[in-house]
């Protein structure tokens, strides 16, 4: 059974799809006017993760993931030049290159990631005239009112029928009482009224027919049109960066209920953000890095480059629904952790069973919880961000203790049912390489079978589930390239069997001066740049 953290009701609940085997998901894609950074990475692998896990649970999953390109303005309160158009106008281009432009960029920066692209990814400009629809409904349902050419919702009105803030956990009725005219605000009746449609001015560059004025949509419209024109007017799943929360998923909610009289979404979750010295890393504050600088090195706060798998991996060591802030130093740890972590996984590949007795790594046996049926024990406990972590025991059965291989598909498969736990699973492989490597120093045995299930287990969590893969594979030529280093690996042992030390000592001396670091095994070598 999958838990999933539903930010509505501010709990774990389980996940049942609206119309199983079929589950539909929208996720907040980006604003397209700058190149994707650190901050952008993790709501795209957190749904990743996601979207691969359903899928492993055999659900038929729509994914939908959408691209702004019109109507996101400067300032989140309806006001300021839209970002796109800003853009093209610094750069004198027009509004669909930097759009194209960007987007490129960001599928490029996804791939490295292996973050898997979406079923659908509609485009904000290509659904016009749902938005216009879906506005004219809110108003003929009497929860917006024209305003010399723009349309608002009215929030004050909403509210008598319906919660606004039961999202975000927003008093609105303070809200209105301490509301204020803003400057340039005038054409709405309050302040915390948003914008469903805008009347362009004279010099803005985006703009449509509506039955209003020519203009454009506001920027929380596209998605309530989008999700509910691909997933129908109720589906299960929407999720986003926690900075989303409010106040653009706060007003899709409402922009839904007041046109459809209903809640759309089932489930609301949001990852947690990626903060910089305790700031929230985004575009608007300029602190943020971008995914290019991570992996070229070329920032001030970074000491080295870090490849695409170890920014994955240091996004997946932490629970979604945690912060995460970022140094350079941290994101060394993770990619020690996903190099020794990479190497045992090679190690497993190469290992054969043997009939040695078997392993018992990684077992402490006075933490062994012990069960009338001998089933592994699993605990929870409350971690200082409010994220609960699994702690699980190994199975024990009177006095005999399982090695660390039993039950490891099964504490995998529970953390990652409770809540997307990856930091949990990561642990439970990394108790896993202890066994790996005692067998592959001939201090430990292991069956076929059990062999089998290492492989298999290590396969589908490590590789499928967690999306992590081997850093040379994502490059050409990889295959030739490992052959031919094994083939002078291979000249060397020849040498050193014909007692020719001087090729022997060449070989390896030439190597290691290269980056690469030999290792003699009982059974050949290893090697690894």
């Amino acid at each position: 059974m999958l838990f999933l953290y539903n930010t509505l009701s501010r709990k774990k609940e389980m996940f049942v799809p609206l119309h199983e085997p079929n589950v539909g998901m929208y996720v907040c894609g980006p604003t397209v006017y700058g190149d994707p950074h650190l901050g952008h990475a993790r709501p795209a692998i957190t749904f990743d993760i996601l979207f691969r896990y359903l899928q492993h649970l055999e659900y038929k999953v729509r994914y939908v993931r959408n691209i702004t390109d019109v109507g996101h303005l400067e300032n989140d309160a309806d006001a300021g030049e839209d970002k796109i158009a800003k853009k093209a106008r610094l750069d004198q281009l027009e509004p669909m290159e930097v759009v194209q432009y960007y987007t490129n960029r960001y599928h490029k920066a996804m791939e490295a990631l292996n973050v898997l692209p979406p079923s659908i990814e509609p485009h904000a400009s290509g659904h016009i005239l749902e938005q216009i629809e879906f506005t004219q409904k809110i108003l003929d349902a009497g929860y917006a009112y024209e305003s010399e050419g723009s349309v608002y919702f009215d929030v004050e009105k909403y509210n008598k029928d319906y919660r606004y803030g039961k999202l975000s956990g927003r008093n609105v009725e303070e809200m209105l009482e301490t509301t204020r005219e803003l400057d340039g605000q005038s054409e709405k009746r309050r302040s915390v009224d948003f914008a469903l449609w805008k009347k362009a001015s004279p010099e803005h560059i985006m703009r449509w027919k509506a039955p209003w004025s020519e203009g454009f949509p506001g920027w929380h419209m596209e998605c309530s049109a989008m999700g509910t024109k691909y997933l129908g007017e109720e589906f299960d799943i929407h999720g986003g960066g926690m900075d989303l929360m409010f106040p653009h998923h706060e007003c899709e909610i409402a922009q839904s209920c007041a046109a459809l009289g209903k809640d759309s979404v089932r489930y609301w979750m949001h990852n947690n953000m990626i903060t910089i010295g305790g700031q929230k890393m985004g575009k608007s504050l300029g602190n943020f890095i971008t995914l290019e600088q991570f992996f070229t090195g070329k920032h001030p706060l970074l000491n080295k480059a870090f490849s695409p798998m170890t920014i994955r991996f240091f996004i997946l060591q932490a629970h979604y629904r945690s912060t995460v802030d970022f140094s350079s130093e941290a994101l060394e740890a993770s990619e020690k952790g996903l190099e020794r972590l990479l190497e045992g996984y090679a190690r497993l590949q190469k290992l054969k069973p043997n009939g040695k007795q078997p392993a018992t790594a990684g077992v402490d046996k006075s933490s062994l919880n012990q069960t009338a049926s001998g089933v592994n024990q699993v605990s929870l406990s409350q971690t200082a961000s409010g994220v609960e972590q699994f702690s699980s025991g190994q199975v024990a059965s009177g006095d005999k203790s399982e090695s660390s291989l039993a039950g490891l598909r099964q504490r995998c498969e529970s953390a990652m049912n409770d809540d997307l736990n990856t930091p949990i699973v990561i642990s439970n492989l990394f108790d896993a390489l202890k066994t790996i490597n005692l067998v592959h120093d001939g201090k430990a045995g292991i069956s076929e079978n059990e062999l089998a299930e290492l492989k298999s287990v290590f396969k589908l969590y490590l590789e499928d589930l967690m999306g992590i893969q081997e850093e040379a594979a994502q490059g050409e030529g990889v295959e030739a390239y490992q052959k031919a280093v094994d083939l002078l690996l291979n000249i060397r042992l020849d040498a050193k069997k014909n007692k020719d030390w001087a090729t022997s000592d060449r070989i390896r001396n030439e190597l290691s001066a290269l980056g690469f670091e030999i290792k003699d095994t009982k059974d050949g070598f290893e090697w690894r740049l």
